[in-house]
């Protein structure tokens, strides 16, 4: 890791009256991999849409490689291709199989050859377990096979960086070991990601830094060890006590990993 890839200051996102990212200053460098917690309604998902141009600002600067991201910009199309988003929601054309899925956006917006993608795409399933359900339809799958084309249909466009919004939140137990396997390979391979989740042992094994938001400010920010194991804020150590306490029956599930 060396230069900046992504540079966030003093950005300020309203709704109406109400500030929900309040002059929030971050740098990210290229092949970082940063961990978002925070209790619900602290703006991490806000923060991740303001990234990707889904949503305006009010105040500050967002830019890649030193270009602005803003949802109004000419070629806000060609930033989000930079910065590729993975909902909770999978957000899957049900009318479309596995593989139209993936092919559409880089076929359409990219102007690529269908075959040659087609390659890739079927690559890329192989890598995520999936590779037979190239033909199969959203739902004839489950929630974990659905979330890993999801992570494959951003991989496909070959994104300077991947953002997860609590990708992992609308799955059975059993099923979110699968989808964080596939996003711990990508942080071994190198990949500037941001990531927004509640799983904790995972955020331990997959960040090199750990951001606590807390009223759309970064209240607390190391490495996972300063973390969780010598956090310098009240609000933090409060955030870390709740969350055993809630998980604790699982609280080694993914030390492993």
């Amino acid at each position: 890791m060396s230069e900046a890839i992504l540079e966030i200051e003093h950005l300020i996102k309203k709704y109406d009256e109400l500030t929900v990212i309040n002059d929030l200053s971050l740098s990210v460098k290229k092949g970082e991999v940063i961990v978002i917690v925070g209790s619900s309604g602290c703006g991490k998902s806000t923060l991740l849409r303001c990234l990707n141009g889904l949503e305006d600002i009010q105040g500050g600067s967002i830019k890649l490689n030193g270009e602005p991201v803003l949802k109004a910009s000419k070629n806000i199309s060609e930033i989000r291709r930079k910065i590729g988003m993975v909902f909770q929601s999978y957000e899957l054309f049900p009318h479309m199989n596995v593989l139209d899925n993936i092919l559409l956006a880089p076929v359409k917006v990219l102007n690529r050859k269908k075959e040659e993608v087609k390659d890739e795409a079927m690559t890329l399933l192989k890598r995520v377990g999936l590779d037979n359900k190239a033909l199969a339809y959203p739902r004839q799958l489950s929630g974990g096979q659905k979330q890993r084309i999801a992570i494959v249909r951003a991989l496909i466009m070959h994104p300077e960086v991947l953002l997860f919004d609590e990708v992992t939140a609308a799955l059975d137990p059993e099923m979110v070991r699968e989808v964080l396997e596939v996003i711990l390979d990508l942080a071994d391979e190198g990949k500037t990601m941001l990531i927004v989740t509640h799983e904790m042992q995972f955020a331990k094994a997959v960040a090199d830094r750990i951001i606590l938001l807390e009223e759309g400010k970064i209240w607390e920010e190391g490495t996972p060890e300063e973390f969780f194991n010598n956090p310098k804020t009240e609000r933090s150590k409060e955030f870390l006590r709740s969350f055993t306490y809630k998980r604790k029956e699982t609280v080694n599930e993914y030390a492993d990993l």
